[in-house]
């Protein structure tokens, strides 16, 4: 593993969060206490509204609640859209990790990078088997309710992601007005959509793709009311 270094704790009453650069072995909690309010929603909510803080304000950048991927072929709980898109898979100490392969199919395929947010009681079962460029987050429960967050490893870029599965976050007429944009005939703007995906990457690098994507996400008006503008790119 590369760790990172990062302890963060999150009080309910109060935020309190400072970086130790002395990696410890993850220390097992008692799992009645784990149990009682490790949820996922719990855990999303910490880490939207704490841990991911420092994104939080800036027009340029997005974190989603359960991101649909690959034309619903999966989802994602959290997703920081900036430079890259980012996501964080949660997994709470009442989840089982029973979906985690078919979960994972699709991520490495749809994600610039990735981090799992993980219960202690999953922290060595998940990290034997997700991809050395995952980053993993160990997720307690502090005696005042409050969640720990200690960052295990880093997320590095994903190196199977596949473009073509990326620009399935695009509605289709969001690929064909970029299209019309680039000069396409009104003919190909007709054409199936996967083929208008196809013609984008054949228009545009990768960064291009993910910018159109995140422009694309802000101007969804009446879009679902948990996209929220976030602060610093991703």
């Amino acid at each position: 593993m590369r760790p990172c270094g990062a302890t963060v704790t999150f009080p309910s009453s109060q935020q309190t969060s400072r970086c130790s650069h002395k990696l410890a072995a993850p220390r097992l909690h008692t799992p009645m206490l784990v149990d009682r309010a490790s949820t996922e929603r719990g855990i999303r909510t910490a880490l939207r509204n704490r841990y991911l803080r420092h994104h939080r304000g800036h027009p340029d950048t997005l974190i989603l609640d359960e991101l649909g991927l690959a034309h619903a072929r999966g989802r994602i709980d959290l997703a920081v859209i900036g430079r890259h898109v980012h996501g964080y898979e949660i997994k709470s100490a009442v989840d089982t990790l029973v979906r985690l392969p078919r979960q994972l199919d699709v991520y490495r395929l749809s994600l610039h990078s990735l981090t799992f947010a993980v219960a202690n009681r999953h922290l060595s079962e998940v990290a034997a088997a997700v991809p050395d460029w995952c980053g993993i987050i160990d997720v307690t429960l502090g005696p005042r309710g409050g969640y720990h967050f200690h960052c295990i490893q880093r997320a590095r870029l994903n190196p199977d992601l596949d473009p073509f599965i990326l620009a399935h976050l695009l509605w289709r007429r969001e690929a064909q007005a970029a299209l019309a944009d680039l000069g396409a005939s009104s003919r190909d703007l007709r054409a199936s959509r996967k083929d208008l995906y196809r013609m984008l990457l054949e228009s545009m690098s990768v960064p291009e793709l993910t910018s159109l994507i995140r422009q694309s996400m802000i101007r969804r008006r009446t879009w679902r009311d948990r996209v929220q503008s976030s602060s610093c790119g991703d």
